[in-house]
């Protein structure tokens, strides 16, 4: 359970610390150790599901390469990694186009893939990526998300591995960003939407 503490920092009620809050965000809504604590189970449930197969994590740019790195150290088993590069985002909001800026440099024909993802907002990213592997022709193809917002979502999917659910909140931290902005935070906080909306109120997409 967490609870604020003032304005800059929030008390996690089991651990008794005390975790200062960047200016610009207005809530905490998980702790590093929450986030860690999570990580390692996902880790225990996508190991345990596989029975030991090797496995390719491909890691969607850039926003999931923090969550992938620690994911990875849990996986005792045999596994590489992969990236690739998906652009649907223009400031705070999600374009509805989707389009590959960094393709996979390994071939996941016949391989057991997950594909680890910071945040399923809309889905059409995740759908359109899901659709795009499955014609490489993997063995198996299995989503990891560390955060889902489904009150956003504009096309049916879900993850087989989930850290988080989440109000519809614009959030970052833990390798989650407002224009490259907040990604090295050891949490996952609010950001305030003064930071992303204009005086005149109007959202900025820029």
């Amino acid at each position: 359970m967490v609870t604020k503490i003032g304005r800059r920092g929030v008390r996690d009620l089991g651990s008794r610390r005390v975790y200062p809050l960047h200016a610009d965000i207005s809530e905490m809504l998980f702790t590093p150790e929450e986030i860690q604590h999570r990580v390692k189970e996902l880790a225990a449930e996508i190991v345990r599901e596989h029975q030991g197969e090797p496995l390719i994590l491909i890691s969607i740019l850039k926003g999931s390469v923090v969550f992938l790195v620690d994911l990875m150290r849990h996986i005792p088993t045999s596994c590489s990694i992969d990236f690739i590069g998906i652009s649907s985002y223009e400031g705070a909001k999600s374009s509805g186009v989707v389009r590959v800026t960094t393709d996979l440099r390994e071939s996941i024909e016949g391989r057991a893939v997950v594909v680890v993802e910071d945040i399923i907002d809309t889905g059409l990213t995740m759908v359109y990526l899901r659709d795009n592997f499955l014609t490489r022709k993997p063995k198996s193809l299995k989503i990891c998300a560390l955060l889902d917002k489904p009150a956003n979502r504009e096309i049916a999917i879900r993850p087989d591995y989930l850290g988080f659910t989440i109000p519809n909140r614009f959030v970052v931290g833990y390798g989650l960003d407002y224009r490259e902005q907040y990604r090295n935070l050891a949490y996952i906080g609010v950001l305030r939407e003064s930071v992303y909306t204009p005086p005149t109120g109007e959202r900025s997409l820029a």
